[in-house]
């Protein structure tokens, strides 16, 4: 079983230009993680920075993923565990089954 998450990235305050060059690798670094299905949506933020959708195995192969990600741009991350839609329905569902998901009345 896989898990997902939503990390934001916001670079260090440094000058753009002194990291141009590393900022060039970090796409194909990226790139080999959308190609083995490790990360399924990528974008960069307007400004600096990026989003990205991980899904992954383990913890572990998400702290693997950030170390990497901020030796090749030191940025700090916001990291938002997700639950896919049919998964939150499935839960919606049972709720509303078990009389969870009724509103009392008034």
């Amino acid at each position: 079983m896989t898990a997902l998450f939503l990390v934001i990235s916001t670079p260090r305050p440094e000058r753009p230009s002194e990291f141009a060059a590393r900022r060039q690798s970090f796409w194909p670094w990226i790139g080999q993680y959308q190609a083995s299905g490790a990360c399924s949506h990528i974008y960069a933020r307007v400004g600096r920075g990026a989003v990205a959708v991980f899904n992954i195995e383990n913890h572990d192969q998400l702290h693997r993923i950030l170390n990497e990600w901020a030796d090749i741009i030191p940025a700090e991350f916001e990291v938002y565990p997700l639950v896919d839609v049919e998964t939150t329905r499935k839960m919606l569902a049972a709720q509303v089954a078990a009389g969870k998901g009724v509103p009392s009345p008034s």
